[in-house]
């Protein structure tokens, strides 16, 4: 069913100050709405900072798609009022526009109004507007504007130093990234317990659909709302933010050479239909290159491994020089619950799921295991809390009942979450485990249920505009706790100096730029 993991879990046990000095960070994505709850039509308000350089305030896909990231934290709820004063501060910065607390999309009247990210006229800042146009004509403006919550973690050195008998981080570089890719593996297999527990996007406003084709059996409610009855998470389904022309790149996480092989790849490889998109319009760019990925960050994964780039360097480039140095959890949708989108209760269940993953064995995925794996997930998107729903073990056909394998999974987690706790002197972690194992016997539990319920009610607009509204007078007359005015407003300054550098500094054409890029 699960992993026999006794044995690893008995080692943590005897071993419980290797997982002191966990490392996280946050990024957390909203849209800037009006107060009626349509897309905001502005631009990112300069008062912010400059979006190309600010260390926490910056943009995604659109102009209205704001992002803010936390400095690296190895303190829960530091990292969390890190996250809230970022929140107050820009709440308080963009008139009287508010942030969207859902993943789907509020009432967007045409795709037209949704206007790129601008980053400035220097070469890579226009480069990062030119990735955004490509996303735009290869998959649709719309699709971009769906928000999640990525979650950032790394294990101290000392785990791996007790685990795999290195000296230090450079040269056991090689180990260190092999139990990184052995949790990827494993949270492809099991990873559905985060939409299943989660997810919070059930449903999806009439605006998002038009113009779509689907195959699924949506319900609809009279204020315009389509759901499915028993969905988790349609942001992870193919209607929502993944790529399905990517689910036969080949791309596996067996081992660190492997997958950054399959990843330059991907960039090389010619794609006929975005060919036919072509590269440039007249003057116009319409997207980077016509490869199946335009960049790395293109390939659209639930959980990826990482590691700081330096200057000029891509992604999988970083992975070959230092190794995978954490993990970045693609997989929460908003939680519509929390006013920054996410919650303690998350994290610690996140740090006891990862470390986990760490521990039990997971044996080489192949790609047909990948699909496998990809098709308990979509079970669990579009219908987790179905009554008497299964999930299958790898690629046979047996099936065991979600509740049945949810229970067995928290059984371990009770044990890592007693070895977190007895560390920290509190029973934190173990009141997660009670928390949220009480949803695989009750899914009304779940946030979708929860979601969906008022949904039902009250309709999509309705819930998300209320909740928007209270989440901004929340925020607005809160103080700051970590941060200070003073703070954010040198932050704005500087960044706006590093972007004016920037483009001083240019000494190429964006042409020249580009090719050589491409080089």
């Amino acid at each position: 069913m699960i992993p026999n993991v006794s044995q690893a879990l008995a080692w943590l046990e005897a071993n419980p100050d290797v997982v002191k000095g966990i490392r996280r960070g946050i990024e957390r994505e909203t849209l800037r709405v009006t107060p009626e709850g349509k897309l905001a039509t502005t631009g990112h308000p300069k008062i912010l900072g400059s979006a190309l350089t600010h260390p926490w305030i910056t943009t995604d896909f659109a102009e209205a798609l704001l992002e803010f990231i936390t400095p690296v934290d190895d303190d829960v709820d530091h990292l969390l009022t890190f996250l809230l004063d970022i929140h107050r501060h820009v709440s308080r910065n963009i008139g009287e526009e508010r942030m969207w607390p859902l993943s789907m999309p509020c009432f967007i009247q045409a795709e037209q109004q949704i206007e790129l990210a601008q980053f400035g006229n220097s070469n890579i800042g226009r480069m990062k507007t030119l990735y955004r146009e490509g996303l735009k004509n290869r998959y649709g403006a719309l699709m971009q504007t769906i928000s999640g919550v990525h979650y950032n973690f790394s294990l101290p050195l000392a785990f791996w130093q007790a685990r795999e008998g290195i000296t230090d981080a450079d040269s056991g570089k090689e180990k260190i990234s092999a139990g990184y890719f052995r949790l990827i593996r494993n949270y492809y297999r099991f990873g559905w317990v985060i939409p299943y527990l989660f997810g919070a996007s059930p449903s999806v406003c009439s605006s998002f659909l038009k113009g779509r084709e689907t195959v699924l059996p949506f319900e609809q409610t009279a204020q315009g709302m389509y759901y499915l009855p028993y969905a988790t998470s349609l942001r992870l389904s193919d209607l929502g933010y993944t790529n399905k022309s990517q689910s036969n790149l080949g791309i596996t996480f067996n081992d660190l050479h492997g997958y950054v092989q399959g990843l330059k790849r991907a960039i090389a490889t010619p794609s006929e239909e975005y060919a036919n998109i072509g590269v440039k319009q007249g003057d116009h760019y319409l997207q980077l290159n016509t490869n199946v990925l335009q960049i790395e960050n293109e390939f659209y994964a639930p959980i990826r491994p990482k590691r700081v780039t330096e200057q000029g360097e891509s992604p999988s480039d970083a992975l070959l020089r230092g190794g995978v140095e954490y993990i970045e959890v693609r997989s929460l949708d908003i939680n519509p619950f929390s006013p920054v989108g996410v919650d303690a209760t998350q994290v610690r269940f996140l740090d006891l799921f990862l470390i986990w993953c760490t521990l039990a064995d997971a044996p080489e995925m192949s790609s047909a295991e990948l699909l496998c794996a990809r098709k308990n997930w979509n079970r669990v998107i579009l219908e987790g809390r179905k009554p008497g729903q299964t999930i299958g073990l790898g690629c046979d056909d047996l099936r065991e009942p979600l509740d049945k394998v949810g229970h067995a999974l928290f059984d371990d987690l009770k044990r890592v979450a007693e070895v977190l706790d007895s560390s920290a002197g509190n029973t934190q972690y173990q009141q997660v485990c009670q928390q949220l194992v009480a949803a695989f016997d009750d899914p009304e539990l779940t946030f979708s249920a929860r979601l969906l319920n008022a949904m039902k009610n009250d309709g999509l607009g309705c819930v998300g505009l209320a909740l928007a509204e209270q989440y901004r007078a929340m925020l607005i007359n809160h103080p700051l706790e970590i941060l200070s005015t003073a703070q954010f407003e040198q932050q704005q300054q500087a960044s706006w100096q590093r972007q004016r550098d920037i483009e001083a500094n240019d000494t190429l054409s964006f042409e020249q730029f580009l090719a050589q890029r491409r080089q």
